[in-house]
Parts: C-alpha cells; sequence; structure tokens
C-alpha cells in the first residue's frame, strides 16, 4: 500500500504564478532528481520550493519509513495567499498601490510503482 505523503508551506513571500513556473518542472519527477534540479535553478521560488520538497521527503522516511529513491512527486501546487497592498502616492494626489502577494505551497510525494515490496 503506497502512502501519500503531503507537506505545505504557507504565506511565502513570492506571488503563485511565479512558483508554478518552478512547481511544473518539479511534478512528475523522482524526488532526489527533483531536489537536485533545484538547486540550478537560479530562482528565488526554487529555493522555497526546495525547502518544501526537503520536509516532504523527511516526513517520508521517518513517519512513513517509505526508502528515498522509490519517492515521486505526483502533485505540486501554489495556491494564492493573502495579497498585502502598501501606500505608494503618486504625482498630482494619486493613489497607486504595491500589492506584495504571496502564496501557499503544497507537495504530495508517493511511493513509485512497484517499488518498496
Amino acid at each position: 500500500m503506497s502512502h501519500a505523503v503531503r507537506s505545505q508551506t504557507r504565506f511565502v513571500g513570492r506571488s503563485a504564478q511565479k512558483v508554478r513556473l518552478i512547481m511544473n518542472l518539479v511534478r512528475g519527477r523522482q524526488a532526489d532528481e527533483a531536489l537536485s534540479m533545484l538547486k540550478f535553478i537560479p530562482n528565488g521560488a526554487a529555493k522555497a520550493v526546495a525547502k518544501v520538497l526537503r520536509t516532504a521527503i523527511a516526513d517520508a522516511e521517518e513517519n512513513f519509513g517509505l526508502n528515498r529513491a522509490d519517492l515521486m512527486v505526483s502533485k505540486a501546487y501554489a495556491d494564492e495567499g493573502p495579497t498585502r497592498r502598501w501606500r505608494r502616492f503618486g504625482a498630482r494626489g494619486r493613489f497607486k498601490p504595491l500589492l506584495r502577494r504571496s502564496s501557499h505551497l503544497t507537495i504530495v510525494l508517493q511511493e513509485r510503482e512497484g517499488a518498496g515490496s
């Protein structure tokens, strides 16, 4: 019976749109392969995704006794978090809001088919 190991990080200071670009690269790959790939992506969101992935791998090994080599990223998604609106004043007394977006990251790992028997 394969377990689904879910790890989540909330209120990451990156927009969900930018994080989804990284999540699309990771989805469907082996966990170790995805982790090593994230090291070489020069994007700030890659660091946050790698942190969630490392947590999910550690949970799978410690809590469920799964083998690290058999883990695959079955689901990876980024939902929008709250948006902080900062005041910025423009010319002629106009108001220009600065939007500080955040996101919630979720990664689900599963064992490969036919592994761990």
